[in-house]
């Protein structure tokens, strides 16, 4: 979205934050959004409403909390806010701030006892009934794909793009070097691009039939070509700061590394094959792609 674009509307923004796993409630005269996995919370409000007014409706264990008003609400509110700690986004600034929100943060949340989780059985996240023959249900539509994309005079498409998916389970690198916490979620292999990311648990769900007409796209990769892309995916996605402090004549010396988890404390589970739903618009102006579930903007998840 730019600014020759209108933003999204109240409706679609909300749903764009409901797929997010956002859990979003109205309050008196806004509308609250709170996401648990990052202690992320976003009011929804008019302009006519002061970020003192508002900052009692965010959750107390809120790490980030973000206002989104309806029009600019000027320098004294913004100023009256970032007092408070609190984020103010307008319609003008949502479009590149609306990434940040929908993303969770960095993967701290969530983390199991090591001892607890070190020999859980890793099933498949999807049933074995579903493998190849089932997508992710698409909580964006048409209408709302049209007005995320802003393309005027566009043809949209619907696309099933395969997923390798698993569940993975994995144990950190301490800060001090030695064993660190096991945390498990889902790992997805694209398997036309064979670019790797991290989902959360619940925050996708599956459905036998895609309404309307769609395109499914056929995989380049087998599972055995997936593995070690996901095994790498996760390392990434779990490595962490290690400080190392030693004394040179007097002097503290502190050294900093970032560490990845080794692959031998990488669990892969079994993969299920998986279609996820991306719409494409095409235009004159250009081409954008927008993931049918979150309505989040995305590279080309065909590799086209």
């Amino acid at each position: 979205m730019d600014g020759a674009h209108p933003p999204p509307s109240p409706s679609i923004l909300r749903r764009v934050l409901e797929a997010a796993g956002y859990r979003v409630d109205d309050v008196v005269g806004a509308t609250l959004a709170c996401r648990n996995v990052d202690h992320r919370a976003v009011v929804l409000a008019p302009r006519s409403r002061s970020p003192a007014e508002l900052e009692r409706w965010f959750p107390a264990g809120a790490v980030h909390r973000t206002i989104v008003y309806d029009e600019e609400p000027g320098d004294a509110v913004r100023a009256l806010a970032a007092e408070r700690g609190i984020e103010v986004l307008e319609p003008s600034a949502l479009g590149p701030a609306l990434g940040e929100l929908i993303l969770p943060s960095a993967l701290v949340p969530g983390a199991e006892p090591a001892d607890e989780a070190a020999e859980a059985v890793l099933e498949s996240p999807f049933p074995p009934a579903t493998r190849g023959s089932f997508a992710v249900r698409p909580r964006i539509d048409r209408r709302e794909a049209q007005e995320l994309a802003g393309l005027e005079d566009a043809r949209y498409t619907l696309r099933l793009v395969p997923y390798y998916v698993a569940a993975y389970r994995v144990r950190e690198v301490a800060a001090d070097g030695g064993r660190g916490p096991v945390h498990r979620r889902l790992v997805a292999v694209n398997a036309t691009t064979r670019r790797g990311e991290i989902w959360e648990e619940g925050t996708r769900e599956l459905t036998g039939e895609i309404p309307g007409p769609s395109e499914r796209l056929a995989p380049q990769l087998s599972e055995a070509g997936a593995a070690p892309i996901a095994v790498e995916t996760i390392r990434r996605a779990h490595t962490v700061r290690v400080d190392h402090t030693e004394q040179y004549a007097g002097a503290l010396v502190v050294e900093s590394r970032r560490v990845p988890p080794p692959s031998d404390a990488v669990r892969l589970g079994p993969f299920a094959l998986i279609l996820v739903p991306f719409w494409y618009a095409e235009s004159v102006e250009g081409r954008r792609v927008l993931d049918a579930v979150s309505g989040r903007g995305s590279g080309d998840p065909d590799g086209g």
